[in-house]
């Protein structure tokens, strides 16, 4: 999946930069595997955010603009400092519903994805908004590997970044 000038389009969760910024002594390996994935955005890739700007506002409240001190930090700077040179940065417009801001037309009605959480749902609305439904990158919330299932049959594809890590997490968090 490459648009133009070769580069292929992503969806990227903000715990994938928190985690490249390795603030809470997470996994090594983890953080690695983050840092790599932004660096493939930034040097072959095209960030797809939303015509509101609901990912970035949520980048930059999570992460510092300046650039510094992290890896993560240094993707939210780059993709700021980018939003609009559409060959690196392209907003896909979704729909907010008027009396529920982080619901969107765009996302998936079914039963199985009726928890999913609100204010991710905004990554997945973009993802079914473009035309060549980019994966999303996630990290580490173990909520999407239990939807990953769910997702996967409206045809969208969760790249996860940490496999081993998240799907132990989940086993630990929700199957007791």
């Amino acid at each position: 999946m490459k648009t133009r000038g070769g580069r292929t389009p992503y969806v990227v969760d903000t715990n994938v930069p928190l985690m490249a910024n390795r603030k809470n002594e997470e996994p090594l390996s983890c953080a690695n595997a983050c840092v790599q994935a932004l660096l493939r955005i930034k040097n072959s890739g095209i960030l797809l955010i939303d015509d509101g700007d609901r990912i970035l506002a949520e980048y930059r409240r999570n992460c510092s603009r300046c650039g510094q001190p992290g890896a993560g930090d240094s993707f939210v700077k780059w993709a700021h400092d980018h939003r609009w040179k559409q060959d690196l940065v392209q907003a896909v417009a979704i729909t907010p519903y008027q009396d529920d801001s982080e619901d969107f037309a765009e996302f998936p009605r079914r039963e199985d994805l009726s928890e999913f959480d609100r204010s991710d749902r905004k990554f997945v609305a973009v993802v079914c908004a473009h035309p060549e439904k980019p994966p999303i990158m996630q990290a580490t919330d173990t909520k999407w590997w239990g939807w990953k299932e769910a997702l996967e049959a409206c045809g969208i594809t969760v790249e996860f970044l940490c496999p081993r890590e998240i799907e132990q997490a989940y086993e630990r968090k929700f199957r007791r």
